[in-house]
């Protein structure tokens, strides 16, 4: 039985893990994201991925391509092309803000994470920067020195007696 407060069939939220690994995250937007029936079914299914997938400008609007959203297993003839292009919802004011950083030289806008909120489908997409080959190597390390430490901190470490 679920406890009180918690929800059993919450929509499950889709990550780019690698996104982190791989650019400097500079600024945020939460965008909305236009689907088609089947693809919502099967994003609150989780069968998305995020891994490959980028946005682009396009006459003003901004697109995601190459996001991945698994065929409805009971769709039928109207079922979604996997890959398709999918436009992106943003304000007037962003989308000439995300314009203005990606014109310039090593920026790009790339989708962070898909989740629900109220009931609508939304990506938060990030103006990244690549990292270099010695960036990640020192993330690893930062990221191995702070979990030693919350593993000393929290006392998770043997004696023997």
């Amino acid at each position: 039985m679920a406890k009180k407060g918690q929800h059993t069939n919450a929509p499950p939220t889709i990550q780019n893990r690698k996104a982190r690994h791989d650019y400097h995250i500079d600024d945020t937007y939460e965008a909305g994201i236009v689907l088609k029936g089947t693809e919502v079914k099967s994003i609150r299914e989780g069968k998305a991925s995020l891994n490959e997938a980028f946005a682009y400008l396009n006459n003003e609007e901004v697109w995601l391509k190459n996001m991945y959203i698994k065929p409805y297993k009971f769709g039928s003839y109207a079922n979604h092309d996997e890959r398709r292009d999918r436009k992106l919802l943003l304000k007037k004011k962003e989308i000439r803000e995300i314009d203005k950083h990606i014109n310039q030289k090593g920026f790009t806008l790339i989708p962070l994470k898909l989740y629900f909120k109220g009931g609508y489908a939304k990506v938060l997409v990030g103006l990244a920067r690549g990292k270099k080959q010695y960036d990640k190597r020192e993330d690893i390390k930062e990221k191995d020195v702070r979990r030693e430490l919350d593993r000393k901190i929290k006392g998770n470490y043997s004696v023997n007696l």
